[in-house]
């Protein structure tokens, strides 16, 4: 089969297309023909070597999601078929022609939902999912602010926010305004024209808000506790502004009530990462059908013989939702 590969880390002139082994099936694997896979941050680190080449969770190839359809099953498996169409979570190996993926990280593609867009839900909504609803607790009537809202997880948590029927606050730059408006924002705020802690208590008449959803990091920290309210709860999912040590005043924490929590799937147990998906397809698979529903945010597709251009579009923010890398499929070879 074929599938993305790189010899050295680097840029994304690194990447190349190149023939490999098919994935051996275990028991609970379904093996999937991938018809579209999704562009994460996640790949960009491992590309240029954040994580270590030789132990990148269950694959040497990078890709983290992907939709297909079920071309052989485990012994195990359970509510599967082959020649089911399927979308999910993997633990590396969605860039390729074939991918495996445990049956309980997948999920049923939703009827009228094409692999492009069911490529575009797994990673992001699944995420946004978990650090907003299970972690953050966030219900109808509250506040929330969620930070780099065009992205993949952002555009996904916003969504949800919206849907669950509470205020969401939505940072992001002006040229994304009126997108993220669309996707459910109340208030949407240009990151780099305004402070988001004076839009905020603007808004709120001095309180804040209720929940904080960041990927930035230690530029925001400082401020994202001064916009939360009392009993204010702040989930970090990501640090792509910058991560190490931050000051905190402990009395804010102690006095405000507040929670600060961490989130990242990767470093899950095989058995938590089954769980979040479980909460997330009972909670909001069947929203994505029929006028009004939740809506996959596609940026754009590309081909997966150029997925160095993928990466150049991210690394250069200009996507507003998932790039989504497509293959134009010969018939199946497990060689």
């Amino acid at each position: 089969m074929q599938a993305i590969t790189f010899e050295t880390f680097g840029g994304p002139e690194v990447l190349q297309l190149s023939d490999v082994p098919a994935p051996a099936v275990r028991p609970t694997d379904l093996l999937v023909q991938v018809h579209a896979a999704g562009v994460n941050r996640a790949d960009l680190t491992h590309r240029t070597g954040g994580y270590g080449r030789p132990n990148f969770g269950d694959s040497t190839l990078m890709g983290l999601e992907m939709a297909g359809e079920v071309i052989q099953i485990g012994s195990q498996v359970q509510g599967y078929q082959i020649g089911d169409r399927v979308m999910g979570v993997v633990g590396g190996g969605a860039y390729a022609e074939i991918a495996r993926i445990d049956y309980r990280m997948a999920m049923p593609i939703p009827a009228g939902l094409d692999y492009v867009h069911a490529a575009a839900i797994p990673e992001v909504f699944v995420t946004a999912h978990e650090a907003m609803m299970h972690l953050a607790q966030l219900k109808a009537g509250e506040t929330v602010l969620i930070h780099a809202a065009a992205g993949g997880v952002g555009s996904a948590a916003v969504q949800l926010a919206h849907a669950a029927g509470a205020k969401v606050f939505a940072t992001t730059d002006a040229g994304k305004l009126t997108r993220v408006e669309h996707l459910g924002a109340a208030v949407a705020i240009d990151y780099k024209a305004q402070d988001f802690t004076e839009v905020v208590a603007q808004h709120t008449d001095g309180r804040g808000v209720d929940v904080i959803i960041d990927f930035v990091g230690k530029p925001y920290f400082a401020r994202n506790l001064q916009a939360l309210a009392n009993g204010g709860r702040l989930v970090q999912v990501g640090i792509m502004g910058g991560g190490g040590d931050v000051a905190v005043r402990l009395e804010d924490i102690l006095y405000r009530h507040l929670k600060i929590i961490g989130t990242v799937m990767k470093s899950r147990t095989q058995p938590e990462k089954h769980a979040m998906v479980g909460r997330f397809r009972a909670h909001w698979l069947n929203r994505f059908v029929g006028a009004g529903g939740l809506e996959p945010v596609v940026d754009s597709t590309i081909p997966f013989e150029r997925a160095a251009d993928a990466h150049r579009r991210m690394e250069a923010a200009l996507n507003v939702g998932k790039i989504i890398l497509t293959w134009h499929h010969s018939p199946v070879r497990l060689c």
